[in-house]
């Protein structure tokens, strides 16, 4: 578990952008079996690829006209019950953070993992997720 003080700032990247920190498995299993409509998840992580690729390219895909219902985040290595929550409607994904899902009425549509993430530029990242918000929300 990482101290509180080294990754607050990291969370209030997302959480000030509208992001709604989820940190036990009730809140999980509520945020996305009880939102109709599109839900964004993002698995958020300590590491260099989140703070470079993942959160900046989650951001800037809610420039898009469409754009999700609900936005949510846990953090892995912070929150571990409700990541560990979160990777359960992940499947059949292998756990991964940082890792960005898009549900539609509580099924998973779109999966971005750290592979998919790692080298690539958070320009990429939104392009990919603004398509997909186009298909589903």
């Amino acid at each position: 578990m990482y101290p509180p003080n080294l990754v607050a700032p990291m969370a209030k990247d997302l959480t000030d952008f509208g992001f709604e920190s989820l940190s036990n498995p009730e809140e999980v299993i509520d945020a996305i079996e009880n939102t109709e409509g599109s839900l964004l998840l993002v698995v958020n992580s300590v590491c260099g690829c989140a703070a470079a690729n993942a959160r900046p390219g989650a951001k800037l895909a809610l420039t898009n006209e469409k754009k999700p219902d609900r936005l949510v985040t846990v953090f892995a290595g912070v929150d571990r019950e409700a990541t560990g929550k979160a990777r359960e409607y992940l499947l059949p994904y292998p756990p991964s953070s940082p890792s960005i899902a898009l549900f539609k009425d509580g099924k998973l549509v779109k999966m971005i993992e750290r592979l998919q993430i790692e080298g690539r530029s958070a320009y990429a990242i939104a392009d990919d997720l603004k398509a997909s918000f186009d298909e589903f929300c």
